[in-house]
């Protein structure tokens, strides 16, 4: 379908919001910005509504390189008993983002998923490249699958979410607690990246002018791949020989995305491996639309559909839990 009249105005803002001051030196015509503009940028968030919580608690894990941030929401005090848990890990290309720019989503899946949410702050390259951002973010889960009573949690009830490069890192640690032992309710990917390829007909038909740009995630690819093997599956789950066995997915995708053909390949090969999946695409809408409910109705749309997605997941783990 055409863009999204809500899609036009957020691009148009979007133009605007990253078009250099007035009055600032002109940029060379093959210079971007650098990682730094980028990060700055990026922590200058849109302003949302973040939903209330009684409880919200900034906390650190042990990680291969050091303590891991997180951030730990949940939707009831902790005297009201252990609750699911959700590990959920932002976008941003692995370079950029952080705990701060998926707040407000992490509370409401949290509100409406009836499920302590852990985001996670992994390291970031150029600093720390592959597969560093992976390591991390195994790090929690495992910490979480090992002792759910430290936070609260319920055992045998947990489950991985992100976002775009965070999408990446859910599945990728999908597939590694499939290997490791470690069972998972379910993987919610939202616009992941799953591929280091960047050849499908969305990446050539949106790569300029609809907010994610493909040269700039290309680089941001670059960084955070540092010569690593592109078939390795941590970087390229879609790559995996094998997705058998792997959690039950969701995969929400948006139509006018360089993500959206690479993400949907994942969610096919998960079917055709065995694995209960529910892809949706959302028509009309770019990349971010998931993280600003705000602007776009999709937004709110999609993230009443992972919550309903998420409610069920831990149902049916929790019934199997107490049939075992």
């Amino acid at each position: 379908m055409p863009l999204h009249p809500q899609t036009v105005s957020f691009l148009e803002m979007l133009s605007a919001w990253t078009a250099p001051p007035e009055g600032a030196p002109p940029v060379e015509e093959d210079a971007g910005p650098t990682i730094e503009e980028m990060r700055r940028r990026i922590g200058e968030v849109f302003p949302v509504d973040r939903r209330q919580l009684p409880h919200v608690e900034d906390l650190a894990v042990r990680g291969p390189g050091g303590p891991v941030t997180v951030r730990l929401y949940r939707p009831e005090p902790v005297e009201r008993g252990p609750l699911p848990a959700l590990v959920y890990l932002h976008g941003g290309g692995w370079v950029l983002g952080g705990v701060d720019n998926v707040d407000a989503a992490c509370r409401d899946l949290a509100a409406g998923a009836g499920c302590a949410v852990l985001n996670v702050g992994y390291r970031l390259a150029p600093e720390n490249p592959f597969p560093a951002a992976v390591d991390d973010a195994w790090a929690v889960v495992a910490a979480v699958a090992r002792d759910p009573a430290r936070h609260g949690l319920a055992p045998g009830a947990l489950a991985v979410g992100g976002d775009s490069a965070g999408g990446n890192l859910a599945a990728a640690v999908a597939l590694l607690a499939r290997d490791r032992g470690v069972r998972l309710a379910h993987q919610l990917l939202v616009y992941p990246v799953t591929d280091t390829a960047m050849d499908t007909p969305s990446w050539r038909r949106y790569g300029t002018g609809y907010g994610l740009d493909a040269a700039t995630l290309a680089r941001f690819m670059d960084l955070y791949r540092d010569g690593a093997d592109p078939a390795d599956p941590r970087l390229a789950p879609l790559r995996a020989p094998d997705l058998a066995g792997a959690a039950p997915a969701t995969v929400i995708t948006a139509e006018y995305d360089i993500l959206r053909d690479e993400g949907e390949a994942y969610a096919r090969r998960l079917a055709a491996a065995g694995v209960p999946v529910e892809a949706r695409r959302f028509d009309g809408v770019v990349h971010s639309f998931f993280l600003l409910p705000e602007i776009f109705d999709a937004g709110a749309e999609a993230m009443r559909f992972a919550v309903r997605r998420l409610r069920a997941a831990f149902g049916d783990q929790a019934a199997e839990g107490s049939a075992a």
